[in-house]
């Protein structure tokens, strides 16, 4: 099964085009899906495990709402990209993460909790 995650401002509202442009001038490189992938989402089910060990929370979900995102982006301040790659990066072995793993999720993050957004879950 996969999942594709969105950022957005409530399960009603996507991103502006602000929201947009600020994802794209990121430049986040994160695996996308077949309609993920685009500014502002990314194929869930490839980071979910890691997602879920760093940060406690699951995007096995419909709504992350954005204190709870907020909560996430903090969880991944606090993950140093290579020490994760030297030392925790080989327990996953179904994907192949890297310190650039950890930073594009950690800006990907960062970006929802600065302007307020939540997580769209869609399987």
């Amino acid at each position: 099964m996969g999942l594709d995650v969105y950022a957005v401002h409530s399960p009603e509202a996507g991103l502006t085009e602000e929201d947009e442009m600020v994802f794209e001038e990121a430049g986040i490189e994160l695996c996308g899906g077949i309609f993920s992938g685009g500014p502002g989402s990314f194929r869930g089910k490839v980071y979910d495990m890691l997602i879920l060990d760093i940060t406690g929370v699951s995007l096995y979900q419909v709504w992350i709402p954005p204190e709870t995102v907020q909560q996430m982006a903090e969880a991944f301040k606090h993950v140093d990209p290579q020490d994760f790659e030297t030392g925790l990066a080989g327990n996953y072995s179904w994907e192949n993460y890297s310190a650039g793993t950890i930073e594009n999720l950690c800006k990907f993050f960062g970006i929802c909790a600065e302007r307020g957004l939540g997580l769209a879950g869609s399987w």
